[in-house]
C-alpha cells in the first residue's frame, strides 16, 4: 500500500510544495503544527509543513504526557483556561483514544500542606463543572484509609485523605505523528528534516520560504499564500528572521522527569502531590515503570537537546522520596529521563510555575502568523484560531474564502474506532486479528493499543517482518512496527522510531539497548543508506541514549 505520509516520498513531496503555490505553509512540525495542518487541511485548504527536526521532536515528545484539564490553573485563578481545556480533552479524548486514556488521579492532603480538604473538595467540584466531566468522571473525596488502600507507599505521617478525579494519560509524540498523518491523508504536505533556512517577499508581504532538505541537501523555494510560525521554542527565532521581533516574547522554562522500574518504584496509582517549596509533581505508572515530574526552571542552553542535570535529578529524587519515604530512591535507580523546554510569554516578576500557559497569536507588518504558549491539551482550539487568522488575511486580500473549522468530531488517524464507547471492543477484536496472523498475544495488544484502527495495517507487515527477522534478527512485532514507521509514519532515522514511533527510550529502555543495531541495520537496508548514513545514524542513537542515562554538565 502506497502511504502520503512515507519517508521514500520526502523528496517527492518537497518537489509538490515548489511546484505550486500552497494556501499555508506551515513551519513546526510539533503538536501545535499538526493541529493546524489538519485543521487548514480539513477545510480544503492546501497546507504545506516543514519540521527542521523530526516530528515531535522537540516540546511534543517531552511533556509530562498527559491531556490535562489543567487543575494548577484553577490555584492561580485561571477560570477560562480550566474551562477551555477542560472541554478540549474531551475532544482529543474522543477523537482518538488509542492514543488518550483516562487516569485516576490522587491528590493526597496533608496537614499543613497547600492543600485543605474543604477548598480541595470546592476545587474539584468547580474544577469538575468548568471542564464538564462525565457524570462518571467525577472527584471523589477519600479518607485516609482509603487513600492508603489506593497507594500503600504514600507518607502517611499528617494525612489527612485525598482528592480522587481524572486526567487523561497520553502519548504526546503519537498524538503528534496521528494528527499529521490525518492531515496527510486530506491532502496536507508534511516533511520532516527541512528547514526553512529564508523567507520569500513579494512588495514587503511574506509569500514562503527557501526550504532546505537536510537530509538529501537540496533547497525548494515553497511559495505560499499565508506562513505560520508555529515552532515552539524557536517561535522567537522565526519572528527575528522576519524581523518582527517586537513586543513580547518567550521566556522558556525546562521540564524533566525521571523513569524508575517497578520492580524499584511500584506505584499503584497515579499521583499528583505538592512538593516542600509548593510547587506541584506527578508521579504514574505506565507499561511496567513510573515516571516522576516534572522540574520547572528557567533555560537559556541549547533548545534543540535540553538535558536533565544532577540538579534536576537530585529535586525529583527528593520530591518522591518526600512523598514515597519507604522507598529511598537514589540516582542509580534513575532508569531513564527526558527534558523538555516550554514556550511561554514572557511576564515579568513571575516565577517559571507562575507564567501563565496561555496561547497568543502574533501578525507581523509582513503577514507572518506566529502562535506561542499554550498547552497540549489545547492544540485543537489553538489550530483552530490560527486558521481563522489565516483565512481572515486570505479572505481580506481576496485570495481565497473557507469555511469554518470541522476538527472537533474529527477522528484522527487510527482513531475511527467507534469513539471512546467503542474504543474497548475494537482494541479486543484487532488483537485477536493479531493473534491469528501469528503475531504473540501481547504484541498483538500492543499494538492494538497503539496503533488503534490502523492496528491491521501494521499487522499486514507479518510476512515482511519475518524476512527482517531472519536477516536482522530483529523481534517480528519490532519489525513490523518499524516497516509501518517507515512506509506510513516518515521515520528516517532509528531515533525518530525508538524514540517518538514507539516511547522505547523512555519507557522501554532495554529494548533499545538490545535492538537499536539491528534496527539501524534494519532501517539502512530498506532504505538503501551507504556505510557512511548507517554509522552516523547509529551513533546519533547511541547519543540519544547516553542522553537518556546521563545528567549533562551543570
Amino acid at each position: 500500500m502506497k502511504y502520503p505520509f512515507s519517508v521514500t516520498r520526502r523528496s517527492s513531496i518537497l518537489s509538490e510544495m515548489q511546484e505550486q503555490t500552497v494556501d499555508l505553509l506551515i513551519i513546526g512540525g510539533g503538536i501545535t503544527g499538526a493541529g493546524i495542518a489538519l485543521d487548514a487541511a480539513s477545510r480544503g485548504m492546501r497546507a504545506a509543513l516543514v519540521e527542521m527536526q523530526d516530528f515531535a521532536a522537540g516540546t511534543s515528545s517531552r511533556s509530562t504526557k498527559l491531556v490535562h484539564g489543567g487543575l494548577r490553573y484553577l490555584k492561580q485563578l485561571e477560570i477560562g483556561v480550566v474551562a477551555e481545556v477542560g472541554k478540549e480533552r474531551a475532544i482529543v479524548y474522543e477523537n482518538g483514544p488509542h492514543v488518550t486514556t483516562p487516569e485516576w488521579m490522587l491528590l493526597p492532603l496533608y496537614a499543613g500542606g497547600t492543600f485543605g480538604k474543604f477548598s480541595t473538595s470546592l476545587g474539584l467540584r468547580l474544577y469538575d463543572y468548568l471542564a464538564g466531566v462525565k457524570k462518571e468522571e467525577r472527584r471523589h473525596m477519600l479518607g485516609p484509609n482509603e487513600t492508603l488502600a489506593k497507594e500503600p507507599l504514600l507518607k502517611r505521617d499528617g494525612l489527612k485523605g485525598s482528592g480522587y478525579y481524572v486526567e487523561y494519560r497520553t502519548d504526546d509524540a503519537r498524538l503528534t505523528i496521528e494528527v499529521m498523518k490525518k492531515a496527510a491523508e486530506l491532502g496536507a504536505l508534511a516533511v520532516n528534516y527541512a528547514r526553512a533556512e529564508s523567507f520569500i517577499y513579494e512588495a514587503g508581504k511574506l509569500r514562503g520560504a527557501i526550504v532546505r532538505d537536510l537530509l538529501g541537501g537540496a533547497t525548494y523555494a515553497v511559495r505560499a499564500r499565508a506562513v505560520v510560525n508555529a515552532t515552539g521554542p524557536w517561535v522567537d527565532g522565526v519572528r527575528e528572521m522576519d524581523r518582527s521581533k517586537r513586543g513580547k516574547t518567550l521566556r522558556l522554562t525546562k521540564g524533566v522527569h525521571l523513569v524508575f522500574d517497578q520492580g524499584r518504584f511500584p506505584l499503584r496509582q497515579a499521583i499528583y502531590f505538592d512538593t516542600p517549596d509548593g510547587r506541584m509533581v506527578f508521579a504514574i505508572p505506565r507499561d511496567g515503570k513510573t515516571y516522576v515530574g516534572t522540574t520547572d526552571t528557567d533555560y537559556a542552553g541549547d533548545t534543540a537537546l535540553p538535558r536533565m542535570t544532577e540538579a534536576d535529578r537530585k529535586y525529583l529524587l527528593d520530591a518522591a522520596n518526600y512523598m514515597f519515604p519507604q522507598l529511598k530512591l537514589t540516582a542509580d535507580d534513575v532508569e531513564s529521563s527526558w527534558a523538555g523546554l516550554r514556550p511561554l510569554i514572557q511576564q515579568e516578576g513571575k516565577s517559571p510555575s507562575e507564567i501563565s500557559r496561555r496561547d497568543e497569536i502574533f501578525v507581523s507588518e509582513s503577514g507572518l502568523i506566529s502562535i506561542a504558549g499554550g498547552k497540549l491539551t489545547g492544540y485543537r482550539k489553538m489550530a483552530e484560531s490560527v486558521v481563522d487568522a489565516a483565512v481572515k488575511t486570505l479572505s481580506a486580500a481576496g485570495e481565497a474564502s473557507f469555511g469554518p473549522s470541522r476538527t472537533r468530531e474529527l477522528p484522527i488517524s487510527g482513531g475511527d474506532v467507534g469513539g471512546s464507547a467503542g474504543w474497548e471492543r475494537y482494541a479486543a477484536k484487532a488483537a485477536g486479528e493479531g493473534a491469528k496472523l501469528g503475531f504473540e498475544p501481547a504484541d498483538a495488544e500492543a499494538i492494538a493499543r497503539r496503533y488503534g484502527s490502523n492496528a491491521s495495517k501494521v499487522f499486514a507487515y507479518a510476512d515482511r517482518a519475518r524476512e527482517l527477522e531472519k536477516r536482522y534478527g530483529l523481534p517480528v512485532r519490532i519489525g513490523a512496527e518499524l516497516l509501518y514507521a517507515i512506509e506510513a509514519e516518515m521515520a528516517a532515522t532509528p531515533a525518530d522510531f525508538l524514540i517518538r514511533r514507539t516511547s522505547r527510550l523512555f519507557f522501554d529502555i532495554a529494548s533499545v539497548r538490545r535492538w537499536k543495531d539491528h534496527v539501524a541495520a534494519a532501517m539502512g537496508g530498506e532504505l538503501n543508506w551507504t556505510d557512511e548514513q548507517l554509522h552516523a545514524f547509529a551513533a546519533e542513537m547511541d547519543k540519544r541514549l547516553e542522553e537518556a542515562t546521563r545528567p549533562a554538565a551543570e
